[in-house]
């Protein structure tokens, strides 16, 4: 009974996230919607290609177009061309050393144990990339369909010609996808992480709560901030890719992600590195088995002073770069004032550190960690 119960939950938890993510790709655009809409596009093609190429052409093998039509309704424009032209290559091979050793060998299990490992090996030409799988299937299409004929086999490749053609141009012409949107969303998700990981341990500091258990789940975070990052790097890459050979995006290419979005996820990167080790400094401060005293109030103070600072830096980095209709100068300005103060907070620091434990090389090695820290943090955002 306890199973069945633990089944009807994980299933009514399943139709929840099902029905969120419905009414949020009906409500608003998003990832949710994209591919709704992708997958329509893929249906329509697969229907536009049976219905040519199987209703009223009555091909031999008409699934063959559809097959291809619906796999070839891809991400992006470009990949959808760049996939067709190699998977079109992989059937075409396919097919043709399955025909040739069939026809000679005159026998299906003789030519199958002769071509498909070759069909194989074929498949894995890197010039094929993903695609070379389909050098082996074109053969078993031709080796599991008898007779085997050169006609036949001329107009399988033809309808996986026509297939692609449908799929690349449904993709290209019904909403050809870009990702501009997505993009711009990863980078803000990135900075905000970024920005909520320093404010909990500028509090933590303020309030003198020195929780190991706590610093160890901030630390955590600030590791997982760097994949938010290379996320961010490769939604840049999507962004670039979507607007290649598409029929719409030179109507976008004012919104093509530029240098600044480069610069963005540079400055980022470099964020999630000294924000993992400011959270890792303060982990380090938390164990007493290491036998360092805690900064008191006179370091934690202004060093929490300079952690919010540096998240509010950040805030206005990413609205400074990704304002809608371009680039926000009063962010800009709000930054530089920003920047000043870092600067400000970090020279009180050292003036505050070599009195703080001037007879514990030990001590003074620790607040040398998170000065160290502090600076390139505000040398990044200096710099920006």
């Amino acid at each position: 009974m306890q199973g069945i119960r633990r089944t009807g939950e994980a299933v009514r938890r399943q139709a929840r996230v099902a029905r969120d993510t419905v009414r949020r790709a009906c409500a608003e655009p998003g990832r949710e919607r994209d591919l709704a809409v992708q997958a329509g596009k893929a249906a329509l093609a697969a229907w536009l290609a049976w219905a040519v190429a199987g209703w009223w052409l009555q091909a031999p093998m008409a699934f063959v177009a559809p097959w291809v039509a619906i796999v070839l309704v891809e991400s992006t424009v470009y990949r959808s061309i760049a996939h067709g032209l190699q998977q079109l290559a992989a059937i075409a091979t396919g097919t043709a050393l399955a025909t040739a050793a069939a026809l000679l060998l005159d026998s299906t299990m003789a030519a199958m144990a002769l071509v498909l490992p070759v069909a194989v090996l074929v498949g894995n030409w890197r010039r094929l990339g993903s695609q070379g799988v389909y050098a082996a299937t074109g053969a078993l299409f031709v080796l599991t369909f008898q007779p085997v004929t050169v006609a036949g086999s001329a107009a399988r490749i033809a309808e996986a010609v026509f297939g692609a053609v449908v799929g690349i141009t449904v993709n290209a012409l019904v909403r050809p996808p870009v990702y501009l949107r997505s993009t711009r969303a990863a980078l803000e998700e990135a900075a905000g992480e970024a920005e909520r990981i320093l404010e909990a341990v500028a509090d933590g500091l303020a309030r003198g709560a020195w929780d190991a258990r706590a610093a160890g789940s901030l630390h955590e975070r600030a590791l997982r901030l760097g994949r938010l990052v290379e996320q961010a790097r490769a939604a840049v890459g999507w962004s670039r890719e979507s607007l290649r050979v598409n029929p719409w995006g030179r109507s976008r290419a004012d919104s093509a992600p530029g240098p600044d979005y480069d610069d963005a996820v540079t400055v980022l990167d470099y964020v999630a590195v000294h924000t993992a080790g400011v959270t890792r400094a303060v982990l380090e401060a938390c164990d007493d088995d290491r036998g360092v005293p805690r900064p008191g109030p006179h370091i934690t103070e202004p060093y929490a002073a300079f952690l919010r600072d540096s998240a509010h830096g950040i805030r206005l980095y990413t609205t400074s770069r990704f304002a809608p209709g371009g680039r926000d100068r009063q962010a800009d300005r709000e930054l530089r004032e920003v920047v000043e103060d870092l600067g400000r907070t970090l020279d009180d620091l050292r003036r505050r550190l070599p009195r703080a434990a001037p007879d514990d090389p030990d001590a003074l090695a620790a607040y040398g960690t998170l000065l160290t820290q502090a600076r390139r943090l505000a040398d990044q955002l200096a710099g920006r």
